[in-house]
């Protein structure tokens, strides 16, 4: 279950959407989730899918890593689903005890919270696996500078970013160690109702907790050793800079956007 987890990874490649500026697809992504949340009725839904699916074919990324980094939110898709299916008000799909609670306009409400979850989790997904996490700070750094005329802390936030997402398959491989090792010892994670299972967890987040600090303290003291003193008078080693490529990307996401109000408005 661990191993599904795969936010936070990056895939190294050389492909179209590997070398597009880490701005652009930031970019992208912001007006993809805007788009997805303008998408009304299956015509919309299937015009970002469609988007969605050009972008994983040009990044070469292969589907199975990005299902297989859904199988962890299955319970909460689920979950969503069926709150939209029971509680959205409606005309009735039939008048039996089981189906009376069960409404048409749920029914469609509780796919398309399915299709903007999926979508949503596999594009954003696909950024990081895209994108290094060095090159995703330097692109928020740029984008978020004019915050620094307000004395908004921009390097020191995404530089958190930066690390939080470094270290999420750190974390995660450290967790699978420490239940290989206890399950070694006899312990039983698999079997018993929830409450059992998670009482089951806590000698696991005890070592989990020390390595974390362990960690964050190594990684400050080699900060300190280096003389990190924030972003100020910081220069970059790679100069982002913009190319045809990256404007014909936003240009492709702009008009996906545009099109999803407009079938909004047309009710599709």
């Amino acid at each position: 279950m661990l191993k599904d987890i795969t936010l936070g990874q990056y895939f190294p490649g050389d492909t179209v959407v590997h070398r597009l500026d880490p701005r652009t697809k930031l970019l992208c992504v912001i007006l993809y989730i805007a788009a997805l949340f303008c998408a009304k009725w299956f015509v919309s839904y299937a015009a970002v899918a469609l988007m969605l699916i050009v972008s994983i074919r040009l990044s070469r990324v292969k589907l199975k890593a990005l299902t297989r980094g859904l199988r962890a939110v299955y319970i909460i898709v689920a979950v969503t689903a069926i709150m939209n299916l029971f509680f959205t008000g409606g005309e009735p799909v039939s008048q039996l005890p089981v189906l009376r609670h069960i409404s048409v306009e749920g029914i469609y409400a509780a796919i398309f919270m399915m299709l903007r979850i999926v979508l949503l989790i596999m594009g954003t997904f696909l950024l990081t696996y895209t994108t290094s996490p060095i090159s995703l700070t330097d692109a928020l750094d740029h984008l978020l500078s004019p915050l620094k005329k307000l004395h908004f802390p921009v390097h020191e936030l995404t530089l958190m970013m930066s690390l939080a997402l470094r270290f999420i398959p750190t974390l995660i491989e450290e967790t699978d160690k420490i239940m290989s090792a206890q399950k070694a010892r006899g312990a039983d994670f698999d079997s018993g109702n929830i409450i059992r299972r998670a009482k089951a967890l806590i000698p696991i987040l005890v070592p989990l907790f020390i390595s974390a600090f362990r960690r964050a303290d190594e990684l400050a003291t080699a900060m300190e050793s280096r003389c990190y003193h924030g972003g100020e008078g910081r220069t970059a080693l790679h100069v982002l800079r913009y190319k045809a490529a990256d404007y014909a990307a936003l240009a492709l996401f702009v008009l996906l956007l545009a099109a999803e109000i407009v079938l909004r408005r047309l009710g599709l």
